[in-house]
């Protein structure tokens, strides 16, 4: 079976789901909304950058978790999903889901993105499985804290080689799509590495490489 594995914040979507999440509970006046967006943004900009420090994101991005039941966060999904996911949905990504799909791949999405947010996404895309930054859950409650290996850089091989082990699934002839340069560690371990709408210092090192570029906009 033939891996085809996808990014998906700027990959799959033309947007960022975490930082998304982060804009709709400021919308809907769940956090403290300057405060919230200030560090939302400032997060994020180092993410860009490959500077983030992906624990203390996930002690800030899951915090808002701990406040509410999981069906009322269930129900604050639906409405993000509606309001802030679906509009960025791209029809070229999910020809391209489905171009795998056809040909009888096994379609993984690999995330740093949290649990909570991306586990829905990943429903609405039809893919196989996915890994993500687990949220911590104890009695029905999040707890506000990651848990196991952050799906990110270098974590994102980890989690990937735990993963292949326990699905007795190789990488031969695997595909791997990104956009960040973020995913490098990952992109070098697939033999069809694939630039997705990629970032600056992504883009160079595809040109370097040979690497397949593609755009998935428009």
């Amino acid at each position: 079976m033939r891996l085809a594995i996808f990014d998906l914040d700027n990959t799959l979507i033309a947007g960022d789901s975490d930082h998304s999440w982060g804009k709709f509970l400021v919308a809907k006046k769940l956090v403290d909304a300057e405060v919230y967006a200030r560090e939302n943004d400032r997060f994020y900009q180092q993410y860009k950058a490959a500077t983030l420090d992906i624990h203390e994101y996930l002690s800030f991005s899951l915090a808002p978790l701990t406040r509410y039941s999981l069906e009322e966060l269930a129900a604050f999904h639906d409405e993000f999903m509606r309001d802030y996911i679906e509009p960025v949905m791209q029809p070229k990504a999910l020809a391209l889901l489905q171009q795998h799909r056809m040909q009888g791949d096994y379609l993984l999405i690999i995330t740093a993105t949290n649990s909570f947010v991306t586990h829905p996404i990943a429903k609405r895309l039809k893919v196989d499985d996915i890994l993500a930054s687990d949220a911590e859950i104890i009695d029905n409650c999040y707890t506000g804290k990651g848990t196991g290996t952050p799906c990110f850089q270098n974590g994102k091989v980890i989690r990937l080689q735990e993963w292949l082990k326990e699905k007795n699934i190789t990488l031969e002839d695997a595909y791997f799509y990104s956009d960040s340069i973020n995913d490098l560690p990952l992109l070098e371990q697939v033999p069809n590495p694939v630039a997705v709408d990629p970032d600056d210092r992504l883009e160079k090192v595809a040109l370097e490489r040979g690497w397949k570029i593609m755009s998935l906009r428009g």
